[in-house]
């Protein structure tokens, strides 16, 4: 992926916090979604949007594709890069699912869980899901924790991985838990995106323990003021870890890397303030199936281009191609000739 930042838009903080509040998004309308809420094997409930009113598609008699796009931490089918890759989608002519973690989709889940940054069983039930109903081509694309999400599962399964779909991205993933944990918890992370994220993460936990009282310990949980803290307490016992330092490891795709069999693309800025580059992997430490994109500049899930205040089509424009590339979709731009440029 080459990218390169606007003079006007300097620094990875910068390219993090701009473009998910300012940047453009779509170059069409903004996406319509329509919801369908699925009952989970444990009892429980998601909700996944899925696009309405895409460009039809020209030129080819060819099945529809299907961009199923998993959102992060605290994101939705609204997050800046998720309505960025359902406009890529309806440029293209190209059917995308939306599928929201449990809790994120506006309305509090059922079970006494909620979700994880290796939550592979739970992305490989969606896939399937998705796979018997769809006849067409299908890429996944997860974004910072739903893109290790989806690596962890693609590592996992091996082989079968290709059952379900045809290639798959992780955009500015933290594959690497413990040096992301870290690198949140400190200095200007932990004042803006810690606090950003705790503002949600706790009341949501908090109903979580009205639900099932006794499920964690309230004031620990009341007493955190870092992602560290707030998984010790909530998100490694409620899960089936020991505490955060076993979630942090056991959760991590890049030690699983090598496992994976199906076409894989891992981007991650150089400059991303949640991801330090130290951690990223190099090409020796993947297997075969992965391709790594390690542009110097992009920030966390930014990518911005064009004049002030930019947009972020860019990176779903490349993305987006490489899994067409893989998956042998015809009928797309690549991104090199993109007329967003």
């Amino acid at each position: 992926m080459k990218y390169v930042a606007p003079r006007w838009l300097p620094g990875g903080q910068l390219q993090t916090i701009w473009p998910a509040l300012y940047s453009r998004r779509a170059f069409g309308p903004p996406p319509q979604y329509r919801r369908e809420r699925w009952d989970t094997p444990d009892g429980d409930f998601i909700d996944v949007d899925f696009l309405v009113g895409g460009a039809p598609r020209t030129g080819t008699a060819a099945p529809q594709p299907l961009l199923v796009v998993f959102h992060g931490l605290e994101g939705s089918s609204r997050s800046h890069y998720c309505e960025a890759f359902a406009d890529f989608a309806r440029e293209r002519g190209w059917a995308c699912a939306l599928p929201h973690f449990r809790g994120c989709s506006g309305e509090i889940n059922r079970a006494p869980r909620a979700y994880h940054s290796g939550d592979h069983a739970e992305i490989g039930w969606i896939l399937q899901r998705l796979r018997a109903s769809h006849t067409g081509p299908l890429v996944a694309v997860g974004v910072s924790l739903g893109g290790n999400a989806l690596l962890r599962w693609a590592a996992e399964v091996g082989e079968d991985a290709a059952r379900s779909v045809d290639a798959v991205a992780a955009v500015c993933s933290p594959i690497d838990l413990a040096a992301g944990g870290h690198a949140i918890g400190r200095g200007f992370n932990r004042q803006v995106y810690t606090r950003m994220f705790m503002r949600t993460l706790v009341p949501k936990a908090l109903q979580k323990l009205a639900q099932h009282p006794g499920l964690f310990d309230r004031q620990a949980l009341l007493a955190a003021r870092d992602l560290y803290a707030f998984d010790n307490v909530f998100t490694a016992p409620v899960h089936g870890f020991r505490n955060t330092e076993d979630y942090w490891l056991r959760a991590s795709s890049k030690p699983m890397l090598h496992r994976i069999r199906v076409p894989a693309l891992v981007v991650n800025a150089r400059n991303d303030p949640f991801v330090p580059a130290a951690s990223l992997p190099q090409a020796h430490e993947v297997g075969r199936c992965v391709t790594l994109w390690q542009p110097p500049h992009g920030g966390h899930v930014g990518f911005a281009q064009g004049r002030l205040p930019g947009n972020v089509r860019g990176m779903p424009d490349a993305v987006g191609g490489w899994l067409a590339n893989q998956a042998d979709i015809g009928g797309w731009t690549p991104a090199a000739q993109s007329p967003h440029g």
